[in-house]
């Protein structure tokens, strides 16, 4: 059973009488531990795609399940209890706290988890030792490069241990190093871990870090591909 099941799916926004469709009629399923890219240029769709999958978002047609179960059967409540509990986000802008070390911005979703406190230092540790920043915890984001910002964002993302990592242009604000590091960690969640892996991009380049790229314009999907010529995570921070 595929982990994510989108079916006819439409978001229409409206704003003072105009009707804008961002999602027309979109249809694909994704397996759990498969790493997707969904890409297209500004404007086509993808980011409200990422909202809609990523529950932070309700669709306005189709149906969309998660895990077995229609989004539409979710109240609020539940919807934000699986968006804490089964999903993690990675977003280009970072979204760290300015004035927190890095080790309490990793803890930040532990505080709606209901795990036992007693045991968010080391969750935290153990997310960041993954990827490579052990000796990074007491520092601030402003003390940090742009490539251990995103991977301290990985880090909370990742505390949890979601079913599934949503990066939204996660390379964006990176030079192409610090860019290629994030995708190879990105790669090796999925590869040695399991963690299904949806990745938002407009580069070709990123995209094909992932297993299979769904190209999307104005709204609807103009095609699916498997990535034959795979870019390979062949270094990572150990």
């Amino acid at each position: 059973m595929a982990l994510i099941e989108v079916s006819n799916l439409e978001k229409t926004y409206f704003d003072e009488g105009v009707e804008t469709h961002a999602l027309c009629g979109v249809t694909f399923n994704i397996k759990e531990g498969e790493f997707v890219a969904i890409m297209g240029p500004s404007g086509s769709g993808k980011s409200t795609l990422l909202h809609v999958l990523g529950f932070l978002d309700r669709h306005t047609g189709g149906e969309y399940r998660f895990d077995g179960k229609a989004m539409d059967d979710y109240s609020d409540t539940e919807l934000a209890h699986v968006r804490n509990k089964k999903m993690g986000f990675i977003f280009q802008a970072f979204n760290l706290l300015p004035r927190t070390s890095v080790l309490e911005n990793v803890k930040l979703p532990l505080l709606y988890s209901g795990i036992e406190q007693k045991s968010w230092d080391k969750l935290a540790k153990n997310a960041l030792e993954a990827v490579g920043l052990s000796h990074r915890l007491d520092y601030e984001p402003a003390q940090l490069s742009g490539g251990e910002k995103q991977r301290v964002a990985i880090a909370r993302a990742l505390v949890n241990n979601p079913m599934v990592i949503f990066a939204d242009e996660p390379t964006g604000n990176l030079d192409s190093k610090s860019g290629q590091l994030v995708m190879e960690i990105l790669q090796k969640l999925s590869e040695e871990q399991g963690h299904t892996v949806i990745l938002i991009t407009h580069e070709t380049y990123t995209a094909e870090h992932a297993q299979r790229i769904i190209r999307v314009k104005d709204g609807m999907i103009e095609k699916e591909e498997i990535v034959n010529h795979r870019l390979k995570a062949d270094k990572f921070i150990k």
